[in-house]
C-alpha cells in the first residue's frame, strides 16, 4: 500500500490543478461587452430623462451593437459562461425596460404598452421560478420566433420614439400600428411561454409530490 503524500506535496499538487477564476469569467471579451452595456444604462436613462433624444439614441444603438457582438464572439471563441448566460438577457431587459419607462413617463409611449410588456415579463419570470421550484431543476429557456419578434418590435418602438416619429402627425397611423403590433407579439410570446411551462409541468411529476 503506497504511503500518502506529505502535506506540502499534497498542497503543491492542488495548486497545479487549473481552477477557473471569477477574474477570468468577468474579463473574457463577451462578458466585458455585456458589462459595458450594463454600465451604459445609467447614461442612457440620464440623457433620455433630459429629453436629449439624439444622445440617448447613440447610446442605445451602441448598446445594441454590443448585444450582437457578445453572443457572436462567445460562439466564435467558445467562451460561453454561466455568468454571461445570466448577464446578457438581464442587460437586454434592463435596457429595454429603462427606455420604455422613461418614454412612458415623458408621455411619448402610451402607458398601456408598458403595462402589457411589464405584466408579460412578470408573469413569465414568476412562472419560471415556480416551475423550477416544483420540478426541482433548472430549465433551459430557448426564445421562440415570437419572443424574438416581440423584442425587435420593442427595440423598434424605442428607436422610433428617439427619432421623433412618435410626435410626427403625418406618421400617427404608422406609429399606432407599430405599438399595436408590439403589444400583440409580446402577448403571443407570453402565451407561448405559458404553454411551454404547462406542457413541461404535465410531462413530469413535480418533486414535491414524489
Amino acid at each position: 500500500m503506497s504511503s500518502p503524500l506529505p502535506n506540502s506535496a499534497a498542497r503543491q499538487a492542488k495548486l497545479t490543478v487549473p481552477v477557473p477564476s471569477l477574474h477570468h469569467h468577468l474579463l473574457n471579451l463577451p462578458n466585458f461587452l455585456t458589462l459595458c452595456r450594463i454600465v451604459s444604462i445609467p447614461f442612457f436613462v440620464a440623457t433620455l430623462s433630459r429629453n436629449r433624444y439624439r444622445e440617448a439614441l447613440y447610446i442605445f444603438v451602441a448598446a445594441a451593437v454590443t448585444d450582437s457582438l457578445d453572443g457572436t464572439l462567445a460562439r466564435w471563441t467558445n467562451s460561453r459562461t454561466e455568468l454571461g448566460a445570466f448577464m446578457d438577457p438581464f442587460a437586454d431587459k434592463l435596457l429595454l425596460i429603462s427606455g420604455l419607462v422613461i418614454l412612458t413617463v415623458e408621455d411619448v409611449i402610451p402607458g398601456w404598452v408598458l403595462g402589457v410588456i411589464a405584466v408579460r415579463d412578470v408573469v413569465v419570470v414568476f412562472g419560471y421560478l415556480m416551475l423550477v421550484f416544483w420540478i426541482g431543476e433548472r430549465i433551459p429557456v430557448r426564445p421562440t420566433y415570437a419572443v424574438k419578434a416581440g423584442t425587435v418590435l420593442q427595440i423598434g418602438c424605442i428607436v422610433a420614439a428617439l427619432l421623433g416619429l412618435a410626435r410626427d402627425p403625418g406618421l400617427r397611423h404608422e406609429w399606432n400600428g407599430l405599438l399595436l403590433l408590439t403589444v400583440i407579439m409580446t402577448g403571443i410570446s407570453g402565451l407561448q411561454y405559458m404553454y411551454r411551462g404547462l406542457v413541461l409541468l404535465n410531462s413530469r411529476e413535480p418533486q414535491m409530490f414524489e
